[in-house]
């Protein structure tokens, strides 16, 4: 792999973070923790922006958090939710793949983490699997300890075993979908927390749609790859005519959209909807709220975003540790602070988008350009800008029909 030469990009700087807080802004605190709990993983994904990107930092990282590291972790949290007087928060224990550190590591992550927050906290707790591991055995700790989770699968067998392989080339799909037909079907289905599916454009979209409602997902999550201007996704060529995620997603929506009865939320999609009627989404993918999620790497290191790690080397890295610092501080690093900004912190020609407030600038880790870091729009800005208008023209569109609908009756 190219491993690019990197100096710290030149936008946003510390300077930018203290300007800020001098004219009065505040930051939003975090809600949201993502655990890093295991650093290693039991499939080798060709996509995987962990292992698979420009920065390798997973290799100096303990393979488990320690318990003392968990523990600092706990108290950080709840330190942090006291704080700012927040009654509830999510925690994610992520990997890798979290299932890894073991049974006895998780469940007692669980009751740490609860206990720290205290009975004052509604504490949603979630594990992202790949479901390899998922047995039956699993999904009883996780009853008892109100775990949800949710598994990565990106359509039927072929679709998920052209990229989600063992180290040994093996496909996962039949060991995975036996796992969440376990989850969707059995005694635990109110634990099934949903379907995260990373999207290739060699997939049909329906057909990949309508394999992940046999498992009856409350939620599916299609992910765009991990991609940037250095390093464009799949099938992506920057600047030059088409728009294939767009029309990728435009088939989704028209299935999902065109149905005559709910069959799952799918969460880009009704946020973007969400944010074209004026309201404010769940995810981080869309809109300009402030981003209110932390990250704590399995040594207790403090992270920006993981995905920031096909960026460049070091991209997560803030200099900050659990043992030294608090989630506060965590909210004044200049990549952090940078994505609470609103309009603010998006690049000029992000500003000057009448789709603005819907796109957000798109994803973080996707505006990367080595020279200009982060201060560009993404590399998916066309397909954004062509999903966005249909969806507005279909809502609109509906709207209409519905307004003259009475005065038809009449």
């Amino acid at each position: 792999m190219n491993r690019l030469r990197h100096a710290e990009p030149p936008w946003p700087v510390a300077a930018d973070v203290v300007a800020r807080e001098a004219a009065g802004w505040v930051p939003a605190p975090f809600h949201s923790f993502v655990l890093k709990v295991h650093s290693r993983c039991d499939l080798a994904c060709q996509y995987c922006y962990m292992y698979r990107s420009h920065d390798r930092s997973w290799r100096e990282q303990p393979r488990t958090m320690p318990p003392d590291t968990l523990d600092r972790t706990a108290e950080r949290i709840a330190e942090h939710l006291a704080a700012h007087g927040i009654r509830e928060a999510g925690v994610v224990l992520h990997g890798g793949e979290p299932l890894l550190a073991g049974e006895t590591a998780l469940g007692r992550a669980a009751s740490v983490l609860r206990a720290a927050a205290g009975p004052g906290v509604r504490l949603h707790l979630t594990l992202q699997t790949n479901g390899v591991r998922l047995t039956e055995r699993w999904l009883d700790l996780c009853a008892a300890h109100g775990i949800r989770v949710s598994v990565s699968l990106d359509g039927d067998r072929a679709a998920h075993d052209r990229h989600r392989r063992g180290a040994d080339g093996r496909g996962s799909h039949a060991r995975v979908a036996a796992a969440v037909h376990r989850l969707a079907e059995g005694p635990h289905r109110e634990l099934f927390a949903g379907l995260l599916c990373t999207i290739d454009l060699r997939n049909d979209p329906v057909r990949c749609y309508e394999h992940l409602l046999t498992y009856r997902p409350p939620a599916v999550d299609f992910l765009l790859p991990q991609g940037n201007w250095h390093t464009p996704p799949p099938g992506l060529r920057p600047g030059l005519p088409g728009t294939p995620y767009a029309d990728w997603l435009w088939r989704v929506f028209e299935r999902w959209y065109g149905a005559r009865r709910r069959e799952t939320r799918v969460r880009l999609l009704e946020d973007l909807m969400t944010l074209l009627l004026g309201g404010s989404p769940e995810t981080e993918a869309l809109g300009l709220a402030p981003v209110r999620y932390a990250v704590v790497e399995t040594d207790g290191s403090l992270a920006q975003d993981d995905t920031l790690r096909t960026a460049y080397p070091g991209g997560p890295r803030t200099g900050l540790h659990v043992r030294d610092d608090s989630f506060d501080a965590l909210l004044r690093h200049p990549g952090v602070a940078a994505r609470q900004w609103g309009v603010d912190g998006l690049s000029a020609q992000c500003r000057a988008c009448r789709l603005r407030r819907v796109c957000g600038g798109g994803h973080y880790a996707n505006r990367y350009r080595p020279a200009t870091g982060f201060a560009n729009p993404s590399v998916y800005c066309a397909d954004l800008a062509a999903l966005i208008t249909r969806v507005r023209e279909r809502l609109a569109g509906d709207l209409d029909r519905l307004r003259s609908a009475p005065a038809e009756a009449a």
